[in-house]
């Protein structure tokens, strides 16, 4: 079948169909490439993709999302044995001032690196260096005031590195135990 050939899915076939596109998909992708692809509505992608997370609860992938943008990852329990397999040595650690950093940026996106060294009472740029090369942070716009800093925010990377499906599953902070809502599990 040729690609003028492909019509609509099915409503039952949708959420393999999702799965199938997330599965070649080179990276994150958003609601609306997929409903394109798929020639529905996006509301019925977000209903397949609900789904398709139901399905896969406990089994060695995750559905993460971010920002509008879905993913088809590795469940986090099984980097040391997916690197093993790949023959890659284990990740390296991150210094105590990158997971400060990242802690910040995590919490308060989208922050500038003003803001970070307000918090952390130290120069932050070798630190946000290392976290925008290893891809845990990203520019994400630029505050609106004179010279227009750069705003940074968390990446794919840094869901995947931290086993999370989305932000909201960051431990709520000393004393707002009460005012986060707990998040629900995407799982794949």
């Amino acid at each position: 079948m040729n690609m003028s050939e492909a019509t609509a899915p099915e409503k039952e076939h949708l959420a393999s169909l999702v799965e199938s596109l997330l599965f070649v998909a080179e990276g994150p992708v958003t609601v609306e490439q997929l409903a394109r692809a798929l020639q529905v509505e996006a509301a019925q992608v977000e209903e397949a993709l609900g789904e398709l997370a139901g399905r896969c609860n406990g089994r060695g992938l995750r559905l993460q999302q971010q920002n509008g943008r879905v993913q088809l990852v590795t469940a986090p329990e099984a980097a040391p044995y997916i690197e093993r397999f790949l023959g890659l040595e284990f990740s390296s650690t991150l210094s105590a001032a990158a997971l400060e950093t990242l802690a910040i940026v995590a919490y308060r996106q989208p922050v500038t690196r003003a803001q970070i060294e307000a918090i952390r009472g130290v120069n932050c740029d070798s630190v946000l260096n290392t976290l925008l090369y290893r891809g845990l942070i990203e520019p994400v716009g630029r505050l609106e005031q004179a010279g227009r800093p750069i705003l940074y925010g968390t990446t794919f990377e840094f869901l995947r590195y931290f086993g999370f499906n989305d932000v909201t599953q960051l431990p709520p902070l000393p004393g707002e135990e009460q005012s986060r809502s707990p998040a629900g599990e995407a799982e794949c």
